[in-house]
């Protein structure tokens, strides 16, 4: 198991998780969303846990990026379009706002 990273240490885990999420999303690019599930892993990976970790994870990403939909700061996609955050079920995926 490695060492957990000092930034992710320093804030509590939402924020972490939050960050991960953002962070992927910008580098999938404008017009582009990522699986939930990439975050759950990139997210384990980063506190340095082994490989069947992310699947804890997964709830917790759904929940900040309910959050961060909210917030205004990401869009959730069903289906390919964008998804009441308080109401969607099923598989979905996340990305930034278009800045239109």
């Amino acid at each position: 198991m490695t060492e957990e990273s000092p930034r992710l240490k320093k804030q509590p885990p939402r924020k972490q998780l939050e960050e991960v999420i953002l962070q992927l999303c910008a580098d999938a690019g404008s017009g582009r969303s990522i699986d939930p599930t990439a975050a759950a892993k990139a997210y384990a990976q980063a506190r340095g846990e082994d490989d069947l970790a992310w699947r804890h994870w997964l709830a917790h990403v759904r929940t900040a990026a309910v959050g961060l939909a909210r917030k205004g700061r990401l869009v959730v996609y069903r289906k390919g379009k964008p998804a009441d955050p308080d109401d969607f079920r099923g598989v979905y995926r996340l990305g930034l706002p278009s800045s239109d």
